[in-house]
């Protein structure tokens, strides 16, 4: 039985699956094919993704393939209870609450590996931590898994170099059609979409400190050069310092930034960006939010020990006051902005790694008892399957090689001086 927050917010949460629906394309093409062919028949599939409506429709396509589908969130802000209300009256199994208590949340993730699943959907890497410890009796029929983020990749990887994987992973975060768009455009997008609803701030004029430059931080500092902001950035790769550099940002620690910055955007995928040495020399009402997957880079707990009063100031955010007068805004509780605060990534983004996902889950399934317990990367013939297939539902055409091209681009026997007649340089001629 699904445990939701109420089912009479079923029709609300049904009509958001149908508008996202509308502009996902490729993952639309895939739930036709899945229909016709059923590739999950009499196989169980759980998923940790956060619970919004181009998650629904992932599952939907999912089950559409034939599989029975639990699903829960993956992080307690991110769950909008309309959507998990209509998901469930649209026959998948449902286990999450907004704003869960810990307590719930992991009962919620267990709640959804105890149909004891064929594969996995993880995002940040919950459900592989409970099938490494207490509940790993529920994994014992994983042929195996695709995992969403940075974060989760991360501790995929130190899994494998340790040798505790129990099966074999996809890096869906790494593949050319999810990262390079939805870490990109759809962060970009979605963290300033999320900031500006909750703030009902100005970005034009503002100094953005945007800490960490991988691919969520270069959208970050994108979208925000093109409001108008003065853009700081922080990093610890010193290539990707250069990077920012070139791009127009201005590059320099965060002990620097904290103390020039308006608003600070965290994008790391690791822990303590943000710590007390830095609320010490903030500006009066500066804002703080994290887009990494855990509330982990801006130090809630610290910042809650300087304060003398914690009081909410609007929706989603929380104000820090000091003793010397000035205020800390703190905005959906240090979790993922972007989700916590806002609606997520847009339908068309979502699309390519949604896309990505199904057909990941698939290629588990069909060679599922040839693979080790590694991570792995997403096949190169799927990522360009969906690429192909967005540009198609986009109405683009691009060039293709000729068979002359391939064979000059994949062969070393031919010269690029063929056909031409050499001739010894003599400067005397």
């Amino acid at each position: 039985m699904s445990i939701i927050r109420d089912e009479k917010l079923a029709d609300y949460g049904r009509m958001k699956i149908e508008w996202v629906q509308d502009f996902m394309p490729t993952l639309s093409a895939i739930r036709k094919r899945f229909a016709a062919e059923k590739p999950f028949a009499g196989k169980k599939i759980a998923m940790s993704i956060h619970m919004e409506a181009k998650t629904a429709y992932l599952a939907l396509c999912l089950k559409e393939g034939g599989a029975e589908v639990h699903a829960t969130g993956c992080n307690p802000l991110s769950t909008q209870d309309d959507v998990a209300a209509g998901l469930a009256s649209l026959g998948v199994n449902v286990y999450c609450l907004h704003a869960a208590s810990p307590a719930e949340y992991t009962a919620h993730l267990a709640a959804a590996l105890a149909c004891e699943p064929d594969l996995i959907i993880d995002d940040g890497g919950d459900l592989l931590e409970l099938l490494c410890g207490e509940y790993a009796a529920l994994g014992k029929h994983i042929i195996g898994g695709c995992e969403e983020t940075t974060t989760g990749v991360h501790r995929l990887r130190a899994r494998e170099q340790a040798g505790a994987l129990p099966f074999a992973m996809m890096d869906v975060n790494d593949a050319k059609c999810k990262h390079y768009y939805d870490n990109r455009y759809g962060t970009g997008q979605s963290v300033w979409d999320a900031i500006m609803h909750t703030t009902n701030l100005l970005v034009a004029g503002r100094t953005v400190v945007v800490a960490g430059y991988g691919w969520c931080g270069r959208g970050i500092a994108m979208r925000a050069a093109g409001m108008g902001a003065h853009v700081v950035v922080t990093e610890i790769d010193p290539v990707k310092a250069l990077e920012a550099t070139m791009d127009g940002y201005r590059v320099m620690p965060m002990d620097d930034a904290a103390k020039i910055g308006d608003l600070f955007v965290t994008a790391t995928g690791c822990r303590d960006i943000i710590t007390a040495r830095h609320f010490a020399v903030m500006k009066n009402n500066a804002l703080l939010c994290n887009a990494g997957h855990f509330n982990v880079e801006v130090d809630g707990q610290a910042l809650e020990n300087m304060a003398i009063r914690v009081y909410p100031r609007r929706e989603e955010i929380m104000g820090y006051a000091l003793s010397d007068g000035r205020t800390l805004n703190l905005l959906a509780e240090g979790r993922l902005v972007n989700l916590a605060s806002g609606n997520g990534h847009p339908a068309e983004i979502m699309d390519m790694s949604f896309a990505i996902q199904a057909m990941s889950l698939e290629y588990l399934l069909r060679n599922g008892a040839t693979l080790e317990k590694k991570v792995y990367d997403v096949p190169e013939e799927i990522d360009d399957l969906v690429g192909w297939t967005k540009l198609h539902a986009m109405g683009l055409e691009i060039d293709r090689l000729t068979d002359a091209q391939r064979e000059y681009l994949s062969g070393w026997q031919v010269s690029c001086v063929d056909n031409v007649e050499l001739r010894l340089y003599n400067p005397d001629n």
